[in-house]
């Protein structure tokens, strides 16, 4: 016998909500939120789908490919494999989402703008001082604010992650030259960076929040410890 299915016949269970209930679900019970629903899961999982797949390419092709493609891959896979410089690019992310307002897109978009400064210098030969201790000062810096929730004015925080930057786009400008492809290695570095970024943005936006803010801390705190072994023993 079909289920009447005019004007007023009652909604069957498992149409309730948004249909991601079961099926013989009571009609007052609510269903279970789907996550996959929101844009900021799809968009991290999404990134973090294509870096694993082209990191996955990346060894194979730096292996036995020249040109274009290895200097891509080989670009793409440099910040991923770095765990300095991946901290630092997933922490300007998190941070960034901390803070609000304009920084969630201003701090990710002034880092590789400012890394490609650094990158120039870097290409060109001017020294800057003490690189590596900069960027584990970056790591260590950018965990400690996330840590600890700060907040500072936009100007402050434009101003130190733009400094961390430099440093960061000089020590990958001194190694450029050597690629098969320095063109492609460099759009396969930023096309990385961004990605990063989105994932660290993600993270402070999903689960950032969670615990009252407890899990964001944690995880600066852990990235602000890695930050100080850097600093003692560079990778």
């Amino acid at each position: 016998m079909r289920p009447p299915t005019g004007p007023q016949a009652p909604p069957l269970p498992w149409r309730e909500g948004r249909g991601e209930g079961y099926i013989g679900q009571p009609a007052n019970e609510p269903s279970p939120p789907n996550c996959y629903a929101n844009p900021y899961v799809r968009t991290l999982g999404q990134s973090a789908a294509l870096i694993a797949a082209l990191l996955l390419m990346a060894t194979p092709a730096q292996a036995h490919t020249g040109g274009t493609l290895g200097g891509f891959l080989s670009g793409f896979a440099h910040p991923i494999l770095g765990p300095d410089h991946l901290l630092a690019m997933f922490a300007v992310g998190v941070w960034g989402a901390q803070i609000g307002g304009r920084s969630i897109w201003e701090l990710p978009v002034v880092f590789p703008l400012i890394m490609a400064v650094g990158g120039v210098l870097g290409i060109a030969g001017v020294p800057l001082p003490h690189v590596q201790v900069w960027i584990g000062l970056s790591v260590l810096g950018l965990g400690l604010a996330i840590a600890t929730i700060w907040k500072p004015l936009e100007l402050i925080s434009i101003a130190a992650v733009g400094l961390f930057a430099i440093f960061h786009g000089h020590a990958h400008g001194v190694e450029l030259p050597n690629a098969a492809d320095p063109v492609a290695y460099g759009i396969g570095f930023v096309v990385a960076t961004g990605l990063i970024h989105i994932a660290g943005i993600g993270f402070g936006l999903l689960l950032g929040s969670s615990l009252n803010g407890g899990l964001g801390r944690v995880a600066g705190a852990l990235i602000a410890v890695t930050g100080l072994w850097f600093l003692y023993s560079p990778p």
